[in-house]
């Protein structure tokens, strides 16, 4: 109940504050300013014609698609820096320094390699989340503590069984923690990739916002993907951490 009174006194200030701002006393104009109304106008008409719908279903879609081959790539990469000290070494910089690149900068190559098509956004997807997973999955496996492997070694596990019942098992909760960041990472970087292509979904619905100068379909498509995010969050990865921390006696 409190929260829904913090929204709603959100939602009064924001009009509030357009009202005041554009009507009162013409200090911005009503085409760059979004208002609450405006935006709740711009939602019912584009689900009314199923617009925003299938936007949001097609980049989830995508997205979905996306983070699993670049959660496939980055576990693989994470466990290979950790296993192969030569790697670890020499490649994680690099990886390190990949990481780093925004994934907008991936969009250009996407284009020339695989033109205007979802595979264009399914490789921005990946290269903007893969190497964060990858540092991630590497990350928590050095972190477990060395009792557990010696112990593991001194009742004669051998690798496959130091990895399948030691290593994995103790580093699971940090590393559901770096796939949620690789979620986060992984919808931003589809956003980079619909804006810049033609295919239907939420960024290029936000280009469309922009190309027809409607800010408040700009501000709906901004609200929408944050909403969206979340209920990811919420819906899976939260509930996931959590039944993983419950069964090792982490949280009640």
């Amino acid at each position: 109940m409190g929260m829904i009174l913090f929204f709603l006194l959100l939602l009064l200030l924001w009009q509030g504050t357009y009202w005041i701002g554009v009507d009162v006393f013409d200090i911005f104009k009503s085409y760059s300013v979004p208002s609450p109304l405006g935006v709740g106008k711009c939602f019912f008409e584009l689900m009314q014609d199923g617009s925003l719908l299938q936007a949001t279903l097609n980049s989830l879609f995508r997205g979905f698609i996306g983070y699993a081959i670049a959660v496939l790539i980055g576990v693989m990469l994470g466990v290979s820096l950790y296993h192969f000290k030569y790697l670890q070494k020499n490649m994680k910089p690099i990886i390190l320094g990949i990481q780093t690149l925004p994934s907008v900068c991936w969009v250009p190559f996407s284009i020339l390699w695989f033109g205007l098509s979802t595979q264009a956004i399914l490789f921005v997807v990946v290269m903007g989340s893969a190497f964060g997973i990858a540092i991630s999955v590497d990350n928590a496996i050095k972190n477990i503590s060395t009792i557990y492997t010696r112990a593991a070694l001194t009742m004669g596990a051998g690798r496959r069984q130091m990895y399948r019942y030691v290593l994995f098992p103790a580093c699971l909760p940090e590393m559901i923690a770096g796939l949620k960041q690789g979620w986060s990472f992984a919808w931003r970087a589809l956003m980079a990739g619909e804006v810049m292509t033609t295919s239907i979904g939420l960024g290029q619905t936000l280009i469309m916002g922009r190309d027809l100068a409607d800010i408040n379909q700009v501000m709906l498509v901004m609200l929408v993907i944050v909403v969206v995010g979340i209920v990811i969050d919420k819906c899976i990865f939260s509930v996931i951490e959590r039944h993983v921390l419950v069964k090792r006696g982490l949280q009640k």
